[in-house]
């Protein structure tokens, strides 16, 4: 296994996590990542049902478990994640990203 896959990785600029929030929602509702924007709701801007956040959800915390060991977005968190905004403050909050 290469080395570098054991250096701790820069914290995750908060542009950084709303690209890879953006990026991983786009993939799951098979839209243009640029037709999603921070302030959008997932219900009512996005149409996202409670599989596709589910799916983000998963998608994340695999993606950034390699960044911040033991990355997750704990089960009763979940309700409160209504907007795109909602997720990537989350992931900022827990994945110490720079600003």
């Amino acid at each position: 296994m290469p080395a570098e896959t054991h250096m701790e990785r820069h914290p995750m600029t908060r542009a950084e996590i709303f690209e890879l929030v953006r990026d991983r929602l786009a993939d799951i509702l098979e839209i243009e990542p640029n037709q999603i924007r921070e302030g959008d709701s997932f219900a009512d801007d996005l149409e996202a049902d409670s599989l596709a956040l589910i799916e983000l959800v998963e998608a994340l915390e695999e993606e950034l478990s390699d960044r911040t060991v033991g990355f997750r977005i704990e089960d009763e968190d979940l309700q409160d994640l209504k907007s795109v905004r909602d997720a990537v403050d989350y992931v900022e909050s827990k994945a110490g990203a720079t600003s």
